[in-house]
């Protein structure tokens, strides 16, 4: 075997299974090598499930191969927010510690119906809360760039491990940029799907339409191979999508370059975004305005937005949280126990004004969108910051007052139902990624990924990850 088979896209993983040049059993073996030699440095795969994998690769090996699946066995790392049955599922708090579920969770379910093995679990903070990946079961997940930084969160363990080559695959979730942030930290592409696309549950709030699972990889055509994995209709999900008639990979493969592109830096003034992130950014557009695409710098009204992200992610805290507040308040963070209490003191007028500022914000960006075709914004305001930084303070002279205060771009967008790709767009002059949102209509999933498959191919960074962890080093101010 090659030496280096950590580094083959999940596309050509697949082909090389496909035609027997490649076992599942001869992955998870590299699966294991590879975090042998990088996971160290990053901490990235927190419960490594090998037996397991084993187990279900000889299960899968014993039928033919055309019955094996759409992903013929391939490793796939799980954010550890979601449960695999018989796999140490923590939710990165100790309150479950130990907690091992009997039955996997129904995206998990679907991933290994369609041929992907789990090979472990990778870190998030706890329950999910912020956007740097540290919790008190697991420790600190390292940016591979440089580990004296965070890869973000709350997915930053599966970017982490993307970018080190431990797996090609990895499951992300998203309320308020949990997927997009660390795909922008650690240069992979994350991509946040419309409502419904991914089947979630069993879950406590079934009609919740805010957070949702998603795909993530080392490049566009490999993130619309797993969504093709993740998707499909699922009795336990009341906003769960049939699949498409045509698969997210076929899509994507097209590359269609979009006509028309509005970029909004800032969406209208609504967040700050620092120096390096609007010119990574700017360069990246005139990239794409030099392919002939037409840039248009334009913005729905977000004014008020953040209110609303507020409200609701408030609520859905205090909706399925407050029981361990009462029973384990010792054992929580401060931010999620913050959280929980905000949602806790809300009143019927603020919730019901950010019910009717959602609705609002939705069809206006509907309109927007028709006349756009796709929203380019950053995907996250900042660079990735110092390890140490558990959330963003400051960004261009502007303060933030709470953990989620300098979330407020991609929190925008995740209000108006839209799928979001996030993909990395280039580095700052002290070498720190810089990832791009690429938004555009609801249930537009295959046109996102189409267009960002065309929109990587223009900027040349598909696959520009570093691989093995490089040196940590001190940086300058952000």
């Amino acid at each position: 075997m090659s030496d280096d088979l950590y580094r083959l896209s999940a596309a050509e993983a697949v082909r090389r299974l496909k035609t027997g040049a490649l076992t599942p059993l001869d992955l998870i073996h590299e699966v294991e090598r590879r975090a042998v030699e990088v996971n160290g440095a990053v901490n990235a795969l927190v419960t490594p499930c090998y037996d397991r994998a084993r187990d279900h690769a000889r299960r899968l090996m014993a039928l033919p191969v055309q019955e094996r699946g759409l992903l013929a066995g391939l490793p796939v790392g799980i954010k550890d927010l979601n449960d695999v049955a018989g796999v140490r599922t923590t939710y990165g708090s100790p309150i479950f510690a130990d907690n091992v579920p009997n039955v996997s969770d129904v995206m998990v379910q679907n991933i290994e119906s369609n041929g992907g093995i789990v090979v472990g679990k990778t870190n998030t903070p706890e329950f999910g809360a912020g956007a740097n990946t540290f919790n008190p079961v697991f420790g600190e997940t390292r940016n591979p760039w440089n580990p004296a930084l965070n890869a973000g969160g709350s997915s930053g363990g599966s970017a982490a491990a993307l970018a080190t080559g431990i797996v090609a695959l990895a499951s992300g979730s998203d309320l308020g940029g949990s997927l997009r942030t660390p795909a922008s930290f650690c240069s992979v592409v994350g991509f946040r799907p419309s409502p419904g696309r991914v089947a979630n549950g069993p879950a406590e709030q079934r009609f919740n339409d805010l957070a949702v699972e998603g795909p993530m990889a080392r490049n566009v055509l490999d993130v619309a191979l797993l969504l093709d994995a993740m998707s499909g209709w699922h009795a336990a999900d009341p906003v769960a999508l049939p699949p498409p008639p045509e698969p997210f990979l076929a899509a994507a493969q097209r590359r269609e370059k979009p006509r028309r592109i509005a970029l909004a830096m800032d969406l209208g003034g609504v967040t700050p975004v620092d120096r390096s992130t609007r010119a990574v950014l700017r360069a990246a557009a005139d990239r794409f305005a030099d392919a002939g695409i037409d840039i248009v710098e334009a913005s729905p009204d977000f004014s008020g937005a953040a209110e609303t992200f507020h409200v609701l992610r408030a609520l859905g805290y205090a909706t399925t949280m407050r029981t361990l507040l009462a029973h384990h308040r010792a054992k929580l963070k401060s931010d999620v126990i913050w959280n929980i209490e905000q949602g806790l003191a809300l009143t019927v007028e603020r919730i019901g004004n950010a019910m009717l500022h959602r609705s609002r914000l939705y069809g206006e960006m509907v309109t927007f969108l028709q006349r756009y075709e796709f929203l380019l914004t950053p995907a996250v305001c900042c660079a990735p910051g110092p390890i140490e930084e558990r959330w963003v303070r400051e960004v261009d002279g502007h303060a933030f007052e709470n953990y989620i205060g300098w979330l407020t771009l991609p929190a925008c967008i995740t209000l108006c139902a839209c799928p979001a790709l996030a993909m990395p767009a280039g580095f700052a002059e002290d070498g720190r990624p810089v990832g791009l949102q690429l938004v555009g209509l609801p249930r537009g999933d295959a046109e996102v990924l189409s267009a960002g498959a065309a929109l990587e191919e223009i900027l040349g960074m598909r696959d520009v990850v570093p691989i093995d962890p490089k040196p940590a080093r001190p940086l300058g101010p952000r």
